[in-house]
């Protein structure tokens, strides 16, 4: 489908017009035109092609994963799969129990467990939450706003600060990498600063990932079929965790345990194999989670002052440290 510009009565030039193929009209931005909502850009033109078959071809590929488990769910193998899993669960159940019983063990031989844990003031004295006791990994008896004296609480905002963490640490590698990698050499990205990257996608004629010119998804330049791609492929997941582990039993995948960490026939790395290294390990993956959440602080900051990414306001403080810092920003 051919993009169709828009009115030249309503634009300063066609260098600063903002192209729609399916509804060219519709606001896209803020600064729109009062007459036809067209936006005012300024930069080099945009367009935006996503045609009905891009459309059609993305919700299919999309719909893949949900119309394979299904098939797979009714078909002689899944119904064989789900008998299997109905004759072991109780050994799974056993097992996961056993897991449960050492975990706990180790970690009350743990320093960073039971009472004697570290806590958030250190060595000074203060009277901490009586409901915080050390029993989940990175608790420091930090809770000014007691959220988690419930244990129900306690254990949603647990997983949610987990989830959270987990994603900050992928993220601080997505907005690092990119960087050393173009001042190494190594890549040539189109944009490597991590908040600029969604508007340079939106300035060429495709989509380019990893620095290769043409590299394309959805066929065209779809920003918004690439959206609904996303939604549709992450919805599979999120509501299998909404679900609980029972979503995954019609595919023959039964996760008796804790839901948060690997353990039993999930565990490809092998993490739980040792209950007193797998019991560090969890305080290891909070402690670095939470400091990836401040990190993005950091990063956001960065970004809003200096305009540029955090490698880059590395390199300039390391190159000279006396005028390249926060304070050279107040003058």
């Amino acid at each position: 489908m051919l993009p169709r510009p828009l009115s030249n009565s309503h634009t300063s030039s066609p260098s600063q017009s903002l192209l729609l193929s399916t509804s060219p009209c519709q606001p896209f931005r803020q600064g729109a035109c009062r007459q036809c909502k067209a936006v005012k850009w300024t930069g080099k033109r945009v367009t935006v092609t996503a045609g009905a078959a891009d459309l059609l071809g993305v919700l299919a590929f999309s719909a893949l994963p949900f119309a394979a488990v299904q098939a797979l769910a009714d078909s002689d193998l899944g119904k064989k799969l789900q008998e299997d899993v109905e004759e072991k669960k109780d050994e799974y159940k056993r097992a996961e129990q056993q897991r449960e019983k050492e975990l706990a063990a180790a970690r009350e031989k743990s320093s960073w467990y039971g009472e004697e844990r570290p806590k958030w003031l250190g060595p000074l004295d203060h009277q901490y939450p009586p409901y915080l006791r050390g029993g989940a990994p990175g608790d420091y008896a930090y809770d000014p706003l007691q959220l988690a004296r419930e244990s129900a609480d306690f254990d949603r905002y647990f997983e949610y600060e987990l989830l959270h963490a987990r994603w900050a640490m992928l993220g601080a590698l997505g907005a690092v990498i990119p960087e050393v990698l173009q001042y190494s050499g190594v890549s040539n990205f189109l944009e490597a600063r991590w908040w600029a990257v969604g508007g340079a996608k939106l300035e060429g004629e495709d989509l380019n990932y990893l620095g290769v010119p043409g590299f394309r998804i959805a066929g065209g330049q779809g920003v918004a079929i690439i959206a609904i791609c996303q939604v549709l492929l992450m919805f599979g997941p999120e509501y299998a965790r909404a679900c609980g582990i029972e979503a995954l039993e019609p595919l023959g995948i039964y996760l008796p345990g804790d839901k948060n960490y690997p353990g039993g026939v999930f565990d490809p790395l092998g993490l739980s194999a040792k209950p007193a290294e797998f019991a560090d390990l969890q305080v290891k993956e909070i402690k670095n989670g939470r400091l990836a959440l401040v990190a993005w602080v950091g990063f956001a900051a960065q970004a809003a002052v200096t305009r540029k990414g955090p490698v880059a306001d590395l390199l300039d403080f390391a190159a000279d440290p006396i005028h390249n810092n926060i304070f050279a920003y107040f003058k």
